[in-house]
């Protein structure tokens, strides 16, 4: 009876035990479980409010394996760092990857009041809690507006991306239900991309020529004749510019041939007007000589001193 005793105290402390190992070590994963929030293209716009932490991960990525236990022990502290912890599935929110840009995985961000910074530092849970604690998102420069998840550029990249997971659903689709090869596939895609394009190169032409409609063959021919005759009035013009310019060069050419012709008759004229001046005064000088001769003569011819006057004059007694 001691041994049957005996034999079922180690039987239930081998329960006891097995059961302790099975179920203890999973209730922290729990816990830090529910303190990670899902984030799908649907609710992503919650971590515009407050302060965030969010992983962009996938399910086959080995360092987001890795990186797991970490960041859901990390955000068991969210409530002592007052923070909210995410997670983004890029599998299932193809859209969020193509909206932040996710080249790695996993990769980190920290958004706070809609500024959103990529977190670059190292991995392990002391260093996430001291990038919230010491405020060393700070020294990380935040993302630029047109760069920013929440601009209007980065929606059309998102709906690309969503674009690019449906095409690859419908490749599957084709593949495990339709049972078409992957060649038949891809040959598939680039004839509906062929017709696509052309459908979508036809509907741009048409808008073109509602807007800017083309112009018929009498308003090009009118613009023709214009033009001949533009460049028929340009040929005249040059014609009649020609011409002035050589008037203009023959009148000057007469012009000089006059002013030769004053410039010699102007010399003439001053030659003989010196001429004559020198005639008069030739001539001035030789009245001047018979002036100075004259006075004697006269003085001899004066009755004063003519004989009978000498006769005249009276006796001194």
């Amino acid at each position: 009876f001691n041994i049957i005793s005996m034999a079922i105290k180690l039987f239930n402390l081998v329960l006891l035990t097995i059961s302790i190992s099975l179920f203890i070590p999973n209730l922290p994963q729990v816990v830090a479980k529910s303190a990670v929030v899902e984030l799908t293209e649907d609710n992503w716009r919650l971590m515009l409010d407050g302060e965030w932490m969010v992983e962009f991960f996938a399910p086959w990525c080995p360092a987001c394996k890795s990186l797991e236990p970490t960041w859901k022990a990390f955000s068991s502290w969210s409530e002592d760092l007052n923070i909210k912890v995410g997670q983004v599935d890029i599998t299932t929110s193809p859209g969020l990857s193509g909206r932040f840009i996710v080249t790695a995985l996993p990769t980190i961000y920290h958004v706070k009041e809609g500024e959103f910074r990529q977190y670059k530092g190292a991995r392990d849970k002391s260093s996430l809690i001291s990038y919230i604690e010491d405020a060393k998102w700070q020294q990380t420069e935040p993302l630029p507006s047109w760069k920013s998840p929440t601009s209007f550029q980065m929606g059309i990249i998102a709906n690309f991306f969503k674009l690019s997971q449906v095409l690859k659903g419908l490749h599957t689709d084709l593949m495990e239900t339709y049972g078409i090869p992957s060649w038949g596939s891809y040959v598939l895609f680039a004839v509906s991309t062929i017709i696509v394009g052309a459908i979508m190169g036809l509907i741009l032409v048409c808008i073109i020529d509602f807007f800017y409609p083309p112009k018929s063959e009498k308003t090009k021919s009118g613009e023709k004749q214009e033009t001949q005759e533009d460049t028929s009035e340009e040929e005249i013009s040059k014609e009649d510019l020609i011409d002035d310019n050589s008037e203009l060069e023959k009148n000057s050419g007469t012009d000089t041939d006059e002013a030769e012709h004053d410039s010699e008759n102007e010399k003439d004229e001053v030659e003989s007007s010196a001429r004559l001046i020198n005639q008069e005064a030739g001539g001035d000088s030789k009245s001047n000589t018979l002036n100075k001769k004259s006075p004697n003569t006269s003085q001899n011819n004066s009755p004063a001193h003519s004989p009978q006057a000498r006769k005249r004059k009276p006796r001194k007694d």
